[in-house]
């Protein structure tokens, strides 16, 4: 026996990632991929073995269908988001068994594997703080049960006509991946509760002032803002940190963090430049 053979289904073909951050300031960030399949359809051509009743058969052509991929990523200073959506073109083979229980009627359980192909979504903020990537497969394998009705048949055993009928069943797949880069190293403890030897260096044009200091725990002697006077002018610079105390985003500033020797290699007024 051969043909050919086309249907359409609905699907929820749903994968959803909920990603944890790791770092320093991870419970200030959440990460969140999805990817959906919510219908395909083939058009395939059919190759079968008939005995009796039965027909055991193996199928394969053309598949299509509608995939999105979105992806998103936020921190307390900023967020990002990617989308794609598509219907796409790929192919599918499978494989199956039908039972012919009267001159009209059919019952099949088949078999089928779906592939449209790899979606991608990507994105980054301008500082480089936060990445995104997020990848799916959108592929799938689909078990259906189904009813169909042959029209016109000649004999009971015959298989030969035009047939329609509907299935349903069950598809797992949908491969996801997501990676996400949250890195906020210009982002550093600023709060003056942890800084000793403090001393004014130097203002900038907005009046902001730049002070060396020591850090509580280091010998090292650094020149920056202190957080509680930029949070005053920039609020939005300023990173509540889960333990207390404040950080400074400094590439918010247009800033550079530096030690007081880097800082004394400068020439003419300190305006830090990134």
């Amino acid at each position: 026996m051969y043909g050919v053979e086309g249907d359409i289904a609905a699907t929820r073909l749903d994968n959803n990632l909920n990603v944890g951050l790791q770092g320093p300031l991870a419970a200030t960030a959440t990460a969140n991929a999805n990817a959906n399949i919510d219908w395909y359809g083939t058009a395939r051509g059919r190759l079968g073995w008939i005995q009796g009743p039965w027909l055991l058969y193996g199928t394969g052509g053309l598949a299509f269908g509608h995939a999105d991929l979105s992806s998103s990523i936020s921190s307390a200073t900023s967020a990002l988001s990617a989308q794609t959506s598509s219907v796409r073109a790929g192919w599918v083979a499978g494989a199956g068994v039908n039972y012919k229980w009267s001159p009209n009627v059919i019952f099949s359980l088949d078999y089928q594997y779906v592939d449209l192909g790899n979606l991608s979504a990507a994105s980054s903020d301008p500082t480089g703080t936060l990445m995104q990537n997020a990848t799916a497969h959108a592929q799938f394998q689909i078990v259906t049960a189904g009813l169909r009705w042959l029209v016109y048949p000649n004999v009971r055993h015959s298989w030969e006509g035009a047939y329609a009928g509907g299935h349903a069943g069950g598809a797992w797949g949908n491969d996801t991946q997501a990676s996400y880069s949250y890195a906020p190293a210009v982002i550093f403890v600023s709060d003056n509760r942890l800084k000793r030897d403090v001393a004014l260096v130097g203002r900038l044009d907005d009046g902001l002032g730049l002070y060396r200091f020591r850090y509580l725990w280091s010998d090292t002697v650094y020149v920056g803002v202190m957080a509680q006077e930029v949070a005053l002018r920039y609020p939005n610079a300023v990173v509540h940190d889960p333990s207390g105390y404040l950080r400074v985003d400094y590439s918010q500033l247009g800033l550079k963090f530096m030690t007081l020797s880097e800082w004394e290699g400068l020439s003419g007024f300190p305006s830090f430049p990134n």
